[in-house]
């Protein structure tokens, strides 16, 4: 499905990317960085986290950087700037997600010895990033208590590709009519007991710190 023509030659992209994100990681780790790739749809509250985060972190003397993902345009990017974050953009262009490749691309511009922990939020969907690891310590997808509750049924790929799992803004659930219980059974049975979705509210500030537990960033 992922394989392509070029020169009379196949190539398989997924597993170009995959050495692509091995390079990636190995560069970080001799960086000393730990680095998260954060998936989640539009409106999940990717940013929101990854500013919040930030914040714990700075305020504990710990360097972050971050890569803002996005199709076209420059939003979150000004967004994560303006809260303080060394932060570089990422347009994809036409695709519906980052691959290895761009964030190789990226990190040689960033100053990496200047970083301590490295966010990247890959573009808003909850399909076509699972395939593509970008060479991170963490995979976190991040789905909201907006998008309803059967969001585990509808995408299992992201969430089996991912190490932490998070349902945001709990605190307007009962508004939205979404029960959280049901979403984090159905992850639940998905990975077969294993793991527990995480509980979080940015605006609230509820979890946050118990995610950045797991997430070993402090």
């Amino acid at each position: 499905m992922h394989n392509i023509t070029e020169i009379g030659m196949e190539y398989d992209v997924l597993k170009e990317n995959t050495k692509i994100a091995h390079d990636n990681l190995r560069l970080l780790s001799e960086h000393g960085i730990r680095s998260a790739d954060l998936m989640g749809s539009i409106g999940s509250g990717k940013t929101s986290l990854i500013i919040k985060m930030a914040e714990k972190l700075s305020a504990k003397g710990i360097r972050v950087g971050a890569i803002a993902g996005d199709v076209t345009g420059d939003d979150d990017f000004k967004r994560m700037k303006d809260a303080g974050i060394s932060v570089m953009n990422c347009n994809t262009g036409h695709e519906c997600h980052l691959d290895a490749n761009m964030v190789r691309k990226v990190l040689k511009r960033m100053d990496l010895g200047s970083i301590d922990v490295l966010f990247i939020e890959n573009v808003g969907n909850l399909v076509c990033p699972a395939d593509f690891p970008l060479g991170t310590d963490l995979r976190v997808v991040v789905i909201s208590t907006t998008e309803g509750d059967d969001m585990v049924r509808k995408h299992p790929d992201i969430f089996l590709h991912s190490d932490i799992a998070v349902i945001n803004k709990v605190d307007i659930a009962e508004y939205v009519d979404v029960d959280v219980d049901v979403v984090k059974r159905d992850y639940s049975k998905l990975t077969g007991g294993v793991l527990k979705m995480m509980e979080c509210s940015v605006k609230k500030d509820k979890g946050v710190d118990e995610l950045m537990d797991a997430m070993g960033l402090w």
